[in-house]
Parts: C-alpha cells; structure tokens; sequence
C-alpha cells in the first residue's frame, strides 16, 4: 500500500512538472517558430506554419535601426553592469566590515526601498532629468539603474560577505594592506560568484526594460531594443508581429548566452548570499 501511495504521488510530481514545462515552453516555441512565418501579421501567424522563411530576420536588420538599437542596449547593458557592480559592492563591503552609528536603520532603510519598484517614481525621475539636461542621454538609464540596485543586491552581498571571516582582512592589516587594499586584494576575489551575480542580473535588464527607456530616450537614435520593437507592433494596423518575433528571438540569445556561461556562480552566489547573520 505504501509503495502504491508512492507511486501515485510520484506520478502526480512528474504530471505537473511536465504541465508546468509546457506552459513555459509553449509561447517560447511559438515565438521562434513565428519567427520564420512568411506572413507578417499576428492575424494569420500560426503555431505551425505552412512555410517557413528567414525573411523576417533579413528584414529586421534591412528595413529596420535593429543593429542601432541593438548597439545602444549593449552600452549600456555593459556600462550598467560595471557601475552597479562597483557601487553594490563598495556598499555592502562598508555594512558588513565597519560598526557605525545608523548601520541599523541604514540597512532596513533599504530593505524598504527595495520593496518599491523604480518606475513608482516616473514622474520625479523625468523632471529630475530634464532639470539637469539628462533626457535622451543613455547615462540617465545607467543611474536609475546602477541606483536603482542598491536595496536589493546590497543585503544580497552583504549575507554573502558575512560569511567571509574577518580575520582575513585582519591577517592583511598586519602585512601592511590599507583597509581598501584589503578589500580589492583579498575580500573582492573571494567573493566572484556574488559579483558574477550582481553583474549578470545586472546586465539582463536593459535588455528587457520598456518602461524607463521609453520615458527618458525619446529620440529615434538613442532608443533601445526593447522600445524599437515594441514599435514595430504597438500601431493599430501593424503587420510587423513575425518581425518583431525575430528580434525577440535576438534579444534573447546574448542573455542566454551570458546565463549559461555564468550558471554556476549565479546559483553559487545567491545561495550564499541569502544566509544571513
């Protein structure tokens, strides 16, 4: 009886691991396959289409500022990436390191500022930008971004670093390393899988943002890719769904590209990260 009751329940795991397989899977395989469609409406796109084309892709880079886009993205996808790593880390080092009046409320400070999502503040944010003359420019992006992750990575790495015995850095005082010295000679190598954490989900989400860069970069030549595809379907009589359909299968690639190479240490570092002292 026991072992029936085992089997059933085993069944029943292996059922909704495969459901729950096939909701995720399902729209990703019909937006590549989409993307081979010869028709360019959302109307006529089938799940299985009748004949496929990469017309869609030659379009995209022909008929459209997709490698423009595409350019800007990386820039600051890369930029971000940098910024935020050194700012979160500088940070969490100070919280975890040294004792100081305020370190308390500082720290749960962030942690309510991390339950609030940027684009709460859209409206300051615009007229805060045009005061200072930052409209249109890709460094406003990296700001809100860079900013933007400090709550949330900060007691991510600072979990991390807690971990990190401190008698290391108190071996490299005596050999003569300044407390910054410290930190970049002994404490930061020790912590790559939290900084390959910080830097990759870092540099995911310019990728994927629409909100902010629509708000802030409104001309033409600045925009990113997520703001020039949606262009392409988001007029009422749009027909460029299936090219839009091959840009996101683009899009895609490099951030998956980025995970698989960086799985390890991304699983490693938020792991660590969350044990909390």
């Amino acid at each position: 009886m026991a072992r029936f009751k085992k089997y059933i329940i085993s069944t029943f795991l292996h059922l909704e691991l495969i459901l729950v397989s096939l909701i995720v899977l399902i729209p990703i395989f019909w937006i590549v396959i989409s993307s081979f469609n010869a028709s360019s409406g959302l109307a006529s796109a089938t799940l299985i289409p009748e004949k496929l084309t990469v017309n869609n892709y030659v379009k995209l880079f022909t008929e459209t500022k997709y490698v423009m886009w595409f350019g800007n993205t990386l820039k600051i996808a890369i930029v971000n990436s940098a910024v935020s790593v050194m700012i979160v880390m500088v940070t969490a080092w100070v919280m975890s390191r040294f004792n100081f009046k305020g370190k308390k409320t500082g720290l749960m400070t962030l942690l309510i500022l991390s339950m609030f999502p940027s684009f709460l503040s859209m409206t300051a944010i615009y007229v805060l930008f045009l005061t200072f003359g930052l409209l249109n420019k890709p460094i406003a992006l990296v700001l809100i971004y860079s900013v933007g992750a400090i709550p949330y990575n900060v007691w991510l790495v600072k979990g991390y670093l807690d971990g990190v015995s401190k008698s290391l850095d108190e071996a490299a005082y005596i050999d003569g390393c300044t407390r910054l010295k410290a930190f970049f000679k002994v404490t930061l190598p020790l912590s790559m899988p939290i900084v390959t954490y910080v830097a990759v989900t870092q540099f995911m989400a310019p990728w994927m943002d629409y909100i902010l860069p629509n708000l802030l970069l409104s001309k033409d030549q600045n925009r990113t890719l997520a703001v020039g595809l949606y262009a392409l379907i988001s007029e009422q009589e749009s027909t460029g769904f299936t090219m839009f359909a091959a840009g996101a299968v683009l899009v895609a690639m490099p951030i998956s590209i980025v995970y698989i190479i960086f799985q390890k240490y991304i699983v490693q570092g938020i792991s660590a990260g969350a044990n909390k002292e």
